[in-house]
């Protein structure tokens, strides 16, 4: 683990820059790139578009928990045209390259199985020491077969659904089918009954996040819906530096409170996973505690329908 990733997982839980922090490190970056640009084109005078957009990007930064991401739209190298994206922008932009992707997997029937092939990355915050799976599962798609799971590396056999079993987030495809694809609607699913508020928000967020979790797959529509239905929280912000399990630069959506993350690719918003914080139990003294934290990456490498446990294609 480079010297960086060390000074990040140490700052993990602080609280970060104050706003009014963020707002002068913005207001010194423009300024150094108006600078440069002087430099190399002393004659000509910065272009009242990137003024506007440097401007606005000044005033995104001190917003409330929107985080903003400076990315080049149509610029040369020495003029860079700066856009600002906030956590809202990210996710919104994340369901639309879900649905313009679409699913190429053809439509399984109920007596099938999906097959995921998952990355795991974990790093220890204590010891930096990272270790890495490739997890296997076979899951039923309607929950009346045995499913095989891997975890870590760990086999588990889980058993065919019960008639009455609930379970929430559904686990099995035929359960996540009667979820809205509607982002409002889905919205007031994940709320639970609760009335909008930041606690209720934050669970809303880790709802979000559960249904998304593999090994689990979600229809066609679901993935999108819950990108924008999350979107429309007011407190989510942006890891501007976040790495996805496979090492890839990514762009991360989280809301305070949760250690939960989504991870973007930065460029073309494709979903490259999710990034969590958790720890080990240990039983100390008679009672549970939590010990050993450190930080998961999961990127799912492939998914196919197929026919029966062991089958990849």
């Amino acid at each position: 683990m480079d010297e960086l990733t060390r000074v990040r997982a140490w700052d993990a839980d602080g609280g970060g820059l104050s706003d009014e922090a963020r707002a002068a490190a913005r207001t010194r970056l423009l300024a150094a790139v108006a600078a440069e640009d002087r430099a190399a084109a002393p004659a000509r005078p910065l272009s009242r578009r990137l003024v506007f957009r440097a401007a606005l990007g000044g005033a995104a930064a001190t917003a409330v928990g929107a985080g903003v991401v400076m990315t080049r739209d149509a610029g040369s190298a020495r003029t860079p045209a700066l856009e600002p994206v906030s956590a809202q922008d990210v996710l919104r932009r994340a369901a639309a390259r879900t649905r313009a992707l679409g699913s190429d997997l053809p439509v399984p029937r109920d007596d099938q199985y999906f097959y995921t092939r998952t990355h795991i990355r974990r790093t220890p915050l204590k010891t930096g020491r990272t270790r890495t799976w490739t997890d296997e599962s076979w899951l039923s798609v309607d929950g009346s077969k045995p499913s095989l799971r891997e975890e870590h590396g760990r086999v588990h056999r889980d058993p065919p659904l019960g008639e009455h079993e609930v379970l929430w987030p559904p686990t099995v495809y035929s359960g996540l089918r009667k979820m809205p694809t509607d982002p409002d609607k889905l919205l007031d699913v994940l709320r639970l009954g609760d009335k909008a508020s930041p606690e209720s928000d934050m669970h809303v967020f880790f709802e979000g996040c559960m249904l998304l979790k593999g090994p689990r797959v979600v229809p066609p529509g679901l993935q999108a819906a819950t990108f924008e239905a999350l979107s429309r929280l007011p407190r989510i912000r942006l890891d501007h530096d976040a790495v996805d399990g496979a090492g890839r630069e990514a762009v991360g959506v989280s809301y305070p409170g949760t250690e939960f993350t989504f991870l973007f690719d930065r460029t073309t918003y494709d979903y490259l996973g999710l990034r969590t914080k958790g720890s080990v139990p240990e039983k100390a003294d008679g009672k549970w505690i939590q010990t050993g934290w450190y930080y998961e990456t999961r990127s799912l490498e492939e998914l196919q329908v197929v026919d029966r446990i062991g089958q990849r294609r």
